[in-house]
């Protein structure tokens, strides 16, 4: 599976349109300095540019989908509509904004939309923090979200998830640094390490720490971030070491940018759209699912985003954790 993602970039056939990875609003060009004696991203400091990488594919490749009577079949009782939370401010494959400032662009919204257009129901797309999606689905502020959430066994004592994809944890650094293939988070130690704010990633490399103290080390620092230009913006300037993110958001930004490299892929992890515990909407978004990996659909989304490796076999509903 991760020989097929050794490059990230899209691959341009000639019926694709592309137009440049912005970030539109004055917010999200903006991002707060960290230093090595900072506060994360979202806390105090100097405004700096965020670095804008590579180009958004706008193939449109939902459209032709067709219901499912099936699929449609097996959601709830009057269900004609849905709300989706999204977080922005990621680049390709991640969701941003097209250069309209208020289109959404990015392979979990072609995965929602598709599912919807199998199952003969409209959504609503809400952008949301990252961080405040998964809390807000049980207030039922959301019917689901689709922000590649990894599929954890802590998340599944809350969440209910349906798979669409593989993705997970990995490593970029400068191409100037000695930093090799990451296979022991010891080896961070000392290191200042940039990720997402309430991603599995913060939560893997706060959970473990203690692997550097263990061992008689300085512990490495994490640095969190609501937008990936910030991450990114952080490395090239020499705030961080090394940026731990989605393994296909970082063969992706790194086939973008120059003076970085891609070091090796970590922990993968199943993706999947997240539900309120319990939800009744899990059969019927797995058929669907399960619809589009049979009639081509599903394959045709991965080619667009340059994230073929991520495929699944079939959809499954709240899997344990994957451990390796």
């Amino acid at each position: 599976m991760s020989d097929s993602l050794r490059t990230a970039m899209p691959t341009r056939a000639r019926n694709r349109q592309f137009i440049p990875f912005t970030l539109i609003t004055s917010a999200a060009l903006l991002l707060t300095a960290c230093g090595s004696g900072s506060d994360a991203a979202n806390g105090g400091g100097t405004a700096q540019a965020a670095v804008k990488i590579g180009a958004i594919p706008t193939e449109d490749v939902v459209s032709p989908i067709a219901k499912d009577p099936a699929a449609a079949a097996l959601l709830p009782s009057g269900t004609n509509s849905l709300t989706v939370a999204i977080s922005v401010g990621g680049s390709p494959p991640g969701t941003s904004y097209l250069e309209d400032g208020k289109t959404l662009a990015g392979q979990d919204v072609d995965f929602a939309d598709a599912v919807a257009k199998v199952l003969g129901i409209k959504l609503k797309r809400e952008a949301a923090g990252f961080e405040a999606i998964l809390p807000a689905l049980d207030s039922g502020k959301y019917d689901f979200g689709a922000s590649n959430f990894g599929v954890t066994d802590e998340r599944r004592k809350t969440i209910d998830f349906v798979t669409y994809i593989n993705d997970g944890q990995g490593f970029a650094t400068r191409r100037d640094s000695k930093l090799t293939k990451i296979t022991d988070l010891a080896q961070l130690c000392g290191l200042n390490v940039a990720t997402g704010a309430g991603t599995t990633f913060e939560a893997t490399l706060e959970e473990n720490a203690h692997v550097c103290s263990d061992a008689g080390k300085k512990t490495y620092k994490v640095q969190t971030y609501s937008e990936q230009g910030a991450i990114w913006s952080s490395l090239q300037q020499g705030r961080s070491d090394i940026v731990m993110s989605t393994i296909n958001g970082l063969r992706y930004a790194v086939a973008q940018q120059q003076g970085v490299k891609f070091l090796n892929e970590f922990h993968r992890l199943d993706v999947g759209f997240a539900f309120k515990k319990g939800t009744k909407l899990a059969p019927a978004f797995q058929a669907a699912v399960n619809r589009l990996i049979a009639d081509g659909t599903y394959d045709g989304i991965l080619r667009k985003w340059g994230t073929t490796g991520s495929a699944i076999a079939k959809s499954q509903i709240s899997p344990p954790e994957i451990k390796d």
